[in-house]
């Protein structure tokens, strides 16, 4: 297919018609509330190509241009010309509160069907087929519920007067956020009638991902890509003042904002790469005096509501949050973005600040560069799409079972973690090589192919803007031009030599406050507490019997471990990077192993000191890969305890994987380790408690197995102790 070039001139506009942009410019002052709202000429163009033209429309405009306006205007007007309802398909509804209530204010019924409100399902796709309601939200994740695929989106896209993609770079995987639900959209988009319009809305999308995008929105049977009309728009941010600010280390960082946050106008955002930096940066911030609370993806919902009220209404100075705080937060005087680490691209990061500043004169936007992004984004990125051999085995497994399978059956089979397996069969759905019904998924028989090489360059194009990234934070360069020319932005080239005056680069310096070494002394003390608590695990995963472990359901609270202790998380802010220096592998991939280094000595103790456990002995977690290591903690914890080492948990023969599912880690487990006690241990053992040590808890199931192991064998109490979690 011709790739279309989004910068060109779709041909002539339609006949005006005064009396239709008259009553569009009606919709939006009772929209926004305004009485001298007028439409931008972008934004009207827009609505007469879907209201007058019907046709397929792109729009890539920065944050705050309006592009919700111009799918609510284009509803009333459709919808006045007897049009069916609009659906809009977006990732985060809940966001999406603040605009339905404008909606409404402009006369627009606008109702939601998500995962929340299933037992509603009927009674709102009633009200869409009387036509009372004239805006349907759904997120994508509905497209691919079967019961939503099979029953209610045939019926919506046989009556749908407008389909809107909200956040429509999620569509492309060239895109810094894809998402595999997305992908549904392109069977919604073949199922329409002919004539029906359809809007694309995002703000962060470049050349490429922009020419993705109205690809796939011509479809293959009702436009050519050259009739999309793609409307793209300045990115430059008048009120947004950039800045760069190197630091030496996490408490360095902590010390900045204790210092700068109180300096900002307003409330804003502080983002983190990581949940556990997001909530120990929270927690570090209040305790120093700081209203801030902590966002991430494993917030629960209702606090998540409640975190986005206190910010909205200025209860908080700050949310300190991961991007799972992103696309669809409406706060127009957002009056700060800071970032403690760097997101992995350009794109991503002119996303999330874009967040700030809509509504005010001035919003200060911070990159505090951290030196363990690279580690981080390279993690992220080993989530990606698995590699043939795991899919094969996917299909197989599925194609040789006479009944669907959910992802719990799958997973004990399957040598991925749950993520990466939902991830890829959603993908594999789209591709038509399964399907999800009622009970599960299936094979369907069509055959698939492996696209290594489309994989391979999407690979390539992240690694490319993470250089970006990295040369935005270094550089010398105008930070707003050079973020609107890693966009593409067509208006500034017209202007390649466009400065904003406004950025620590242009200015020459930035107003904030570098802490004295006194601040940072007390933010590294602060920071540098280890322990975190070892959860213990309470439940056997599904499905074992198909591994041949005959474990089942709950575990018996006389066969379960006791909360243990850790030095730290290998994601967090205090000992992280010491941590993953030390489990890092050398050069050639091999394991590194020798005593405890110096600076994770003390920390160990003093994790103990603090916790207290009282146990009568020690037992080591012998390690394949560190043997060295943790006999020297081992050791040295049972010296410090003044216990004696009662016994050992030993690896058998076999390899043994860490980057495996739940189920597949814990069959590993449970068919190699081995207890052996000391002589005469085992008569002691019966009524007394042990500390099990090892170097790193990642799933939890050695520990588990091995506390399990101990327990039967009569101990009392068995106390995990690990230099790491995570």
């Amino acid at each position: 297919m011709t790739q279309p070039n989004p910068d060109r001139d779709p041909g002539p506009d339609p006949a005006p018609d005064p009396a239709l942009r008259a009553r569009a410019d009606e919709v939006l002052r009772a929209l926004v509330g305004r009485a001298d709202a007028e439409l931008r000429p972008d934004q009207w163009r827009a609505i007469e190509a879907l209201v007058v033209g019907r046709r397929r429309a792109l729009v890539v405009q920065r944050t705050g241009w309006g592009k919700s306006a111009v799918y609510f205007v284009a509803t009333a007007l459709l919808r006045a010309k007897g049009a069916g309802p609009t659906v809009i398909v977006s990732p985060l509804l809940s966001l999406m509160r603040n605009q339905v209530e404008s909606a409404r204010r402009a006369g627009i019924n606008a109702e939601t069907i998500n995962s929340a409100n299933v037992t509603e399902w009927d009674d709102v796709a009633a009200r869409v087929a009387d036509g009372s309601t004239d805006v349907l939200l759904v997120s994508p994740e509905r497209l691919t519920n079967p019961g939503f695929r099979d029953e209610v989106l045939p019926r919506l896209a046989a009556t749908t007067g407008l389909l809107v993609v909200d956040e429509a770079h999620c569509i492309s995987d060239w895109g810094h956020d894809f998402r595999p639900d997305y992908r549904r959209i392109r069977t919604l988009l073949e199922d329409l009638p002919a004539g029906t319009p359809v809007l694309a809305t995002t703000a962060t999308a470049n050349a490429r991902v922009t020419a993705d995008v109205a690809e796939q929105l011509a479809g293959t049977r009702h436009a050519a890509t050259g009739d999309v009309l793609v409307l793209r728009g300045t990115l430059d941010r008048t009120s947004l003042h950039l800045a760069v600010r190197q630091l030496g280390d996490h408490a360095a960082q902590l010390a900045w904002l204790e210092a700068n946050l109180p300096r900002f106008e307003g409330s804003g955002i502080v983002y983190c790469l990581t949940v556990a930096a997001a909530e120990q940066t929270a927690e570090r911030l209040r305790a120093a005096g700081l209203a801030v609370r902590a966002y991430t993806g494993q917030t629960e919902p209702a606090e998540r509501l409640q975190c986005e009220a206190d910010l909205v209404a200025n209860r908080v100075k700050a949310l300190v949050a991961t991007s799972a705080l992103g696309m669809g937060f409406d706060k127009p005087d957002l009056g700060f973005v800071v970032h403690l680490g760097a997101p992995p691209s350009p794109i991503a990061y002119y996303q999330q600040v874009g967040r700030a500043g809509r509504a005010t004169d001035r919003a200060d936007v911070v990159l505090l560069p951290g030196r363990d992004d690279a580690a981080i984004w390279d993690w992220f990125a080993s989530q990606a799409f698995p590699d043939e051999a795991s899919v094969r085995a996917t299909l197989d497994v599925l194609a040789s079972s006479d009944a669907p399978m959910s992802t719990a059956a799958l997973e004990p089979r399957i040598d991925l973690r749950r993520s990466r397996l939902e991830m890829m069969l959603k993908v594999l759905d789209v591709d038509g090589a399964v399907t999800r019904v009622r009970g599960g998924w299936r094979a369907t028989g069509q055959p698939w192919s492996y696209d290594a090489e489309r994989y391979a360059r999407v690979a390539e194009t992240r690694r490319a803007e993470q250089a970006a990234i990295r040369e935005y934070a270094a550089g010398d360069r105008c930070r707003m031009a050079f973020l609107r020319a890693a966009l593409d932005d067509p208006a500034l080239g017209e202007h390649p030599t466009w400065t904003c005056g406004r950025c620590d680069v242009c200015l020459g310096g930035s107003r904030d406050v570098l802490p004295d070494d006194e601040a940072v002394a007390r933010a590294r003390a602060q920071v540098e507490v280890p322990g975190v608590e070892i959860a213990s695990r309470r439940q056997w995963p599904p499905q074992m019997s198909a591994l041949e472990v005959p474990l089942s359901g709950r575990i018996p609270e006389a066969e379960r471990a006791e909360p243990g202790r850790a030095v730290g998380r290998l994601d967090g802010i205090a000992f992280g990077r010491a941590l993953r220096e030390l489990f890092a592998p050398d050069p050639d991939g091999v394991p590194r192993d020798g005593e405890l280094p110096s600076p994770l000595r003390r920390p160990a103790l003093d994790v103990l000191d603090a916790w207290g456990p009282d146990v009568d002995g020690v037992v080591l977690v012998r390690s394949a890969s560190r043997p060295t290591l943790v006999e020297h903690l081992a050791t040295g914890v049972a010296r410090h305890l003044q216990v004696p080492v009662v016994g050992v948990v030993s690896p058998g023969p076999g390899a043994s994987r860490h980057d495996v599912n739940s189920a597949q880690r814990l069959a590993t487990v449970h068919g190699r380790l081995r207890l052996a006690l000391g002589e005469g241990a085992l008569a002691g053992l019966p009524g007394r408690s042990v500390l099990l040590v090892d170097d790193r808890v990642d799933s939890g199931w050695t520990m588990t197995v091995a506390a399990r192991a101990l327990r039967l064998a009569g101990a009392s109490a068995v106390l995990p102790f690990a230099l790491a979690v995570g």
